[in-house]
């Protein structure tokens, strides 16, 4: 059923590639897993017209959401979720050219477009240029990208006025645990971003981001998980140790950043 689905979505107007995303893409995945698609698209694709295709292999049909990407959101006939994201692909390559090939970080999951044009597969390709794109991009990871991630997130997680450890030392002494638990989201986004690029490995995407820095990190802080697993305990039973916490997990990050940018300065042999 869905590979007709997506030969339907395949022959519409302006559509000139279709990848999978997510566990589709790879080899781990069951009949329960959901579908991450991804329609690059010259132009506009009418909403009228995907409803008209996407109600004939769906029961849940949402049109035209645009909550992160722009984006259909349905439910196949047999109950498994399908996520369909519209994409422009020189405008998707453009940013992710200005991470790869101009070492720019963002705030939060800089390489995350990145791993998911690397890992994506693709099934249909009109003019080749996403096969192209991937090529493109099939480099190894930028050691200055590696750098800037770095200093960047060290900032927003320590070093800057601003810096996330402060502001969450500020909520809980005023009590505010909404405050508490919007600002530690936000430390453990950047803490995320700060271990994969120190690893030099590309950031899968916001799930199983413990495991995966098990799977696929070759340097983790000392007591990675211990001190994770207190973090969120105290988060939501005892908040006014959260502040402890967090600066705990940026002291053990201070050593393991400390001893990148030794090995950078080293002489090369």
């Amino acid at each position: 059923m869905v590979s007709t689905l997506f030969g339907e979505l395949c022959a519409l107007d302006g559509v000139e590639a279709l990848a999978l995303g997510g566990s589709r893409a790879g080899e781990v995945f069951d009949e329960s897993s959901d579908y991450d698609v991804y329609l690059y698209c010259t132009g506009p694709v009418p909403e009228d017209v995907r409803e008209r295709v996407l109600s004939k292999y769906c029961r849940v049909v949402e049109i035209g959401n645009h909550f992160w990407e722009y984006e259909d959101n349905c439910r196949l006939n047999d109950g498994t979720d399908i996520d369909i994201l519209y994409r422009d692909l020189d405008a998707f390559t453009g940013g992710i050219a200005e991470v790869v090939e101009r070492f720019q970080p963002r705030n939060a999951y800089t390489t995350c477009m990145w791993h998911n044009l690397l890992t994506c597969k693709v099934l249909y390709d009109r003019d080749g240029r996403l096969a192209r794109a991937k090529e493109r991009f099939s480099v190894p990871y930028p050691p200055q990208l590696r750098a800037n991630i770095m200093a960047r997130c060290w900032k927003l997680l320590h070093g800057a006025m601003p810096a996330y450890d402060g502001q969450i030392a500020k909520a809980v002494k005023r009590g505010d645990l909404v405050s508490v638990n919007h600002r530690t989201a936000a430390f453990l986004e950047t803490y995320f971003d700060f271990l994969f690029a120190l690893n030099g490995v590309t950031h899968p995407g916001e799930k199983r981001l413990v495991q995966l820095c098990r799977e696929r990190c070759r340097v983790l802080p000392a007591g990675f998980e211990d001190n994770l697993n207190r973090l969120f305990q105290d988060l939501y039973h005892a908040p006014g140790r959260v502040a402890d916490d967090v600066r705990a997990i940026a002291a053990e990050l201070e050593q393991l950043y400390r001893a990148a940018q030794a090995e950078e300065r080293a002489p090369r042999q």
